[in-house]
């Protein structure tokens, strides 16, 4: 494993992040825990949940295998979020005062801990003034509830609209941004991307495999069966799916990491990890898994260093198809190319 500052903070984090949506869900405690445990034994030091994980079940079964492996979770950057609905009334949701007070509270204990090291925006409130929802986090950040706070799912412009205010009144600054980027996703580097690096914000991306279409488990016109969360329950995102497989730059993008995968004799999963990661800004790429093998097949990348020209395979396959105003104009991507370093 390797490890590196969590975005412009001087906290130290792995490079893979271990995300666990699934806890509570997909993979029960025991599974969670096993999970847990072999994420830390390969070097693993940064967990991610929510409180809207499994009604809350994700952050407690976290809590319960920190209490029960105390030498290992001091080793641990633990993050979290709030701002989704906890409750049926009015205030239950959003990222007020009110409602992040309660909802950090509820994290904490469903954690069993003081403090957690990095909490979330879960995503923007346009009714909740952002000064409001900033002053917050700097109380909590001084009151030595939280150590950091970063955003998830934030446009560039309410990325760098938070950086700026909270810049303006002397509060404490966001860290990172949690957004969904993947070869087949790839739509933030027209803003999101340059936001982040300008802001010096570091970004954790999730769902990085795409929902599983950057394994190889998908075939192109066949309906997904078996142990896929798809085929498990094919009512589940199938037209998602139906548009996902018409489009043919999906399996562009598919055939070239699985040419760059078979040419080095690795999982394919492993080389859209290894391309993530090295790309700017990124800090820590979320990895979700249901079974331990799922996780230890991930890991893998870790110690994967794709060539400048594997890179380069994947890169122009996966470029976005834009067409319109402003992001279609001629030489958008050559300057991104340009602020990035030719990445």
């Amino acid at each position: 494993m390797r490890y590196t500052t969590l975005g412009n903070s001087g906290t130290a984090v792995s490079t893979h992040c271990l995300g666990t949506m699934t806890f509570g869900s997909e993979a029960d405690e025991a599974a969670s825990g096993d999970i847990l445990t072999t994420f830390v034994e390969n070097g693993g030091t940064f967990v991610d949940t929510a409180d809207v994980y499994s009604a809350g079940a994700s952050e407690e079964i976290i809590g319960r295998w920190l209490a029960s492996h105390a030498t290992e979770a001091r080793q641990l950057v633990v993050a979290t979020k709030g701002r989704f609905a906890t409750g049926a009334g009015p205030n239950d949701l959003g990222l007020s005062r009110r409602h992040l007070s309660q909802a950090l509270d509820a994290s904490l204990r469903r954690l069993g801990v003081e403090h957690v090291d990095l909490y979330q925006l879960h995503a923007w409130d346009a009714l909740t003034p952002v000064e409001e929802t900033l002053r917050f986090l700097d109380d909590a950040v001084g009151a030595g509830k939280i150590s950091s706070y970063g955003f998830s799912n934030f446009l560039g412009w309410q990325l760098t609209k938070a950086v700026h205010v909270a810049r303006s009144h002397g509060w404490a600054a966001p860290v990172t941004l949690q957004p969904q980027y993947n070869l087949l996703v790839r739509d933030i580097e027209h803003e999101v991307v340059p936001a982040a690096l300008d802001a010096g914000l570091g970004l954790l991306p999730w769902s990085p495999l795409g929902g599983g279409w950057l394994s190889g488990k998908y075939t192109r016109d066949v309906a997904p069966v078996g142990a896929t969360r798809l085929g498990e329950d094919p009512a589940r995102g199938m037209e998602a799916w139906k548009a996902r497989n018409a489009q043919d730059r999906t399996w562009r993008v598919v055939d070239a990491v699985r040419e760059v995968a078979d040419g080095r004799g690795v999982p394919m999963s492993q080389v859209a990890l290894a391309w993530l990661g090295a790309r700017p800004a990124v800090t820590s790429v979320i990895l979700g898994a249901r079974t331990v093998d799922q996780l230890i097949d991930n890991l893998g990348a870790a110690d994967l260093d794709l060539s400048e020209q594997e890179t380069a395979r994947l890169t122009d396959a996966s470029v976005p198809v834009v067409d319109d105003y402003p992001y279609g104009e001629p030489g958008v991507s050559q300057r991104f190319r340009r602020i990035t370093g030719g990445r």
